[in-house]
């Protein structure tokens, strides 16, 4: 009896991955099919496996160019939340200072507000500073949506560490920056790696603030260049489904490669 509960949440969870996998499945598959082919048999299989199609995508819709857009928005922004994210939590984990438990506060409302709340006084300040329609318009917001859990996760993790080990590095003479680059940092790989995936999938795929930011279609990301792809091309299901298995698979082979330092770098920092 024991181990029916065991079974019916292995039935459950692999019913799940079925329910997400299926449809995505499907449409790198139906990328290999023409509309007639679509239509006649959406649920057959592809008669053969030409990647053509991924190619005429590519440059006829300008997948490039938006790739290199998020490629370079991505990377910025997670840099910037790995640097800014692991030295706040340092400070936040292993000094008092006053107004600490307020910080904390504010970038715990960062977890609970959405985007909309705050949409318009950004907008204001964008303007004012002219960094409307350049890609800092989207490195910023995306560096700051991304701090919160950055710092929140690192903390933790900082937390779950021995203060010996600190105040050992502090007897030795090492200074705080020489504390953190040589001690913390090296211990918060799995941490770090765990929020580099989070954040650059969040940054990959965020949608809103890359369309209304960013009207230069030269400067548009993936998100926003794939609404104006699937205008033109609404009809060619086939080369529709091209560029999104272009766009998808990318992300869902990051996150399989680091699933298993994503897990420990969850896991690790609740064990003491």
């Amino acid at each position: 009896m024991r181990r029916l509960p065991r079974v019916l949440v292995t039935v459950a969870f692999t019913a799940l991955s079925v329910a997400f996998f299926v449809p995505m499945i499907w449409m790198v598959l139906s990328s290999f099919k023409t509309n007639a082919e679509i239509f006649a048999g959406p649920f057959s299989l592809p008669t053969g496996l030409d990647f053509g199609r991924w190619a005429e995508a590519w440059q006829v819709g300008g997948i490039g160019g938006y790739a290199l857009n998020s490629l370079l928005v991505t990377a910025v922004s997670v840099l910037l939340i790995l640097v800014v994210g692991s030295a706040a939590a340092f400070a936040f984990s292993r000094y008092v200072f006053p107004g600490r438990g307020a910080l904390m506060g504010l970038l715990g409302l960062g977890l609970l507000l959405p985007i909309q709340s705050y949409f318009i006084a950004q907008s204001r300040i964008f303007t004012e500073l002219g960094l409307g329609d350049t890609r800092w318009a989207l490195i910023v917001p995306y560096t700051a949506m991304g701090l919160p859990l950055a710092v929140y996760l690192l903390k933790v993790y900082l937390d779950a560490l021995p203060a010996e080990l600190f105040e050992a590095a502090r007897v030795d003479g090492a200074g705080d920056l020489r504390i953190y680059l040589q001690i913390a940092v090296p211990l918060l790989k799995p941490g770090i790696a765990t929020v580099a995936v989070f954040s650059a999938l969040s940054c990959w795929n965020e949608f809103l603030l890359a369309l209304l930011y960013i009207q230069d279609d030269s400067l548009k990301t993936i998100p926003a260049g794939l609404l104006a792809f699937s205008s033109r091309y609404v009809t060619d299901y086939g080369l529709l489904f091209s560029a999104l298995s272009i766009i998808t698979l990318p992300m869902i082979v990051i996150y399989l490669v680091f699933n298993r330092q994503v897990v420990a770098g969850i896991t690790a920092g609740s064990l003491k």
